[in-house]
């Protein structure tokens, strides 16, 4: 279900079961884990330098394939603290920047999915929410706090209490995610964004990844987190790429960044 593809500095790695909207079982959460080592490992070669998630079809990722599970026997633990959250924690770490393309259904898992990138664009119709109040089960995968951090306590109650979803165009004016765009150009678009990225200084972008993520965890205020920021420019200045930016900027040509 799960493939990778890499081209030109980028991994592309495609959920691709359209006909069950991308919903994931156990076996396919292995296989998704296994793509990001291995696009991991083309990192540290310099293979790879930015990575893009989409999913096949009409659907971005439906969330769990429950097809088949029988709530007496379903292991709800194993599942979701065993196997969904390790593989967001290993998504969010991924030492390059991170993109995703969201079309139609991103609910459940697949909202963490989402959640677990670094850049989400989403096409305009995409459907975000949490549908489980249908099903006698609760919001997961993260979707909790993203909610309560961005719509606030009364908005998230509203949407888990309703089963509301929303659509993409929304959710980026609600400052769920970064951009939302027609559904035919989504992928295109996003494609061509990432290109330019994967030829740019992987080391500074990794600082500002790391420095965002412990503003976020850490509730890091202003000071302490310019104290962080000063010291990664002080690593950065050591590096190739450092001296290789501010070169070019004198010379007025464009840079050639190694990552």
């Amino acid at each position: 279900m799960i493939e990778l593809n890499i081209t030109d500095g980028v991994a592309e790695i495609v959920l691709n079961a359209p006909e069950k909207m991308n919903a994931l079982n156990e076996a396919a959460l292995e296989e998704l884990g296994a793509a990001y080592d291995k696009a991991a490992e083309a990192v540290e070669t310099g293979e790879v330098r930015a990575l893009l998630l989409r999913g096949e079809g009409r659907g971005f990722c439906a969330g769990r394939d429950i097809a088949g599970v029988v709530p007496a026997d379903d292991d709800v633990m194993g599942y979701l603290g065993g196997k969904v959250q390790p593989l967001l924690a290993k998504m969010s770490s991924f030492p390059a920047p991170t993109f995703a393309a969201v079309q139609g259904p991103c609910l459940g898992v697949g909202l963490g999915l989402a959640i677990a990138t670094d850049v989400v664009y989403v096409a305009q119709n995409a459907k975000i929410g949490s549908p489980f109040a249908n099903l006698g089960a609760t919001l997961d995968s993260g979707g909790h706090w993203l909610f309560t951090e961005r719509l606030g306590t009364h908005r998230t109650l509203d949407l888990i209490y309703t089963a509301e979803l929303i659509s993409g165009a929304d959710a980026v004016a609600s400052g769920l995610f970064s951009r939302a765009m027609p559904a035919d150009e989504l992928l295109e678009t996003t494609r061509g964004i990432v290109a330019p990225v994967a030829s740019g200084a992987t080391g500074a972008f990794r600082a500002s990844k790391e420095l965002v993520a412990q503003i976020r965890d850490a509730r890091l205020g202003l000071w302490e987190s310019m104290a962080d920021e000063n010291q990664a420019q002080a690593d950065l200045c050591a590096t190739e790429d450092y001296a290789e930016g501010f070169l070019a900027f004198q010379e007025k040509r464009k840079p050639s960044f190694k990552g």
